[in-house]
């Protein structure tokens, strides 16, 4: 039984951002390097990682400098999901100076920003090391970046929850004052949705862990449950249901979160406080 989608990255999905991205800065051109910088003038330059973490999105990056410049020459020295150090060259690239310096900071805040979801999950990820929960994201993503936040987040050794709200039948607090009851709720969604689609409820005591299980869902969430209600929990589950802690998820908390026995534990930290990775752009020629 599963409850990840699969979040992989199409180009064109995300060329609207880059589109988007671009105008922000770009909208009456660069008027500082148009007037500098002869439109002839080529040069080489490097990414340089000012932190250790993992590095996500330079081939990102790299569309971004092509929507200036389609003959820039592109060569990275890690891939996606690769640990980096401080100091490390990331990428070396050459080209049409005034393409890179007009791109520069667009390009820097894709890597930066999926660099920093993945370095973070990863830090998550590492905590829970020989136990057999797995790290999920949430829905808490930047607006419209969803695909490139979920992505970042299994670079960095995490799983994908749901992607939308299509996905999943996810049945919390609010579904479960109106329908009456876990119950209801349960009965309303079976008798509407395709069998194939999975229902996860939402649960806050032992009460209602019971009515869910009761209810033949496929995956419980416990919400903001001591570790010791979710141990509980788990054992009265006995894998009759996949399992989900959420809420209030710290780092040093985790690892006894995940020694519960819980299947998965939904961070929504890793995409709604992100901390970008220091790296930056240098001209060597």
């Amino acid at each position: 039984m599963q409850i990840i989608t699969n979040t992989e990255i199409d180009l064109s999905s995300v060329e609207h951002l880059i589109d988007l991205a671009l105008s922000e800065d770009l909208l009456y051109g660069d008027i500082t390097t148009e007037n500098i910088i002869d439109n002839a003038k080529q040069v080489i330059a490097i990414f340089k990682a000012k932190a250790n973490g993992i590095i996500v999105g330079l081939f990102i990056a790299e569309q971004v400098f092509k929507k200036l410049d389609k003959n820039i020459v592109w060569s990275p020295k890690f891939n996606d999901g690769d640990f980096v150090k401080n100091g490390d060259i990331l990428v070396e690239f050459s080209g049409s100076y005034r393409a890179i310096l007009s791109c520069e900071r667009t390009a820097l805040n894709f890597v930066q920003r999926m660099s920093g979801i993945a370095t973070k999950t990863n830090e998550f990820v590492k905590e829970i090391i020989g136990t057999n929960s797995k790290i999920l994201d949430t829905r808490k993503t930047l607006p419209a970046y969803r695909m490139l936040d979920k992505y970042s987040v299994k670079m960095g050794g995490g799983t994908n929850h749901r992607i939308g709200l299509y996905d999943l039948a996810m049945i919390k607090d609010n579904h479960i004052k109106i329908a009456g009851g876990i119950t209801n709720a349960v009965k309303k969604i079976r008798t509407s949705i395709n069998s194939n689609i999975k229902i996860e409820v939402e649960t806050s005591n032992m009460q209602e862990v019971i009515e869910a299980i009761n209810c033949n869902v496929d995956i419980i969430m416990l919400d903001n449950m001591n570790t010791a209600d979710m141990k509980k929990a788990v054992d009265f589950i006995d894998k009759r249901a996949l399992v989900e802690a959420s809420g209030n998820v710290k780092i040093e908390r985790v690892r006894s979160i995940a020694q519960t026995g819980v299947d998965f534990i939904s961070i929504g930290a890793l995409t709604h406080s992100v901390v970008a990775l220091d790296i930056s752009q240098y001209i060597l020629d």
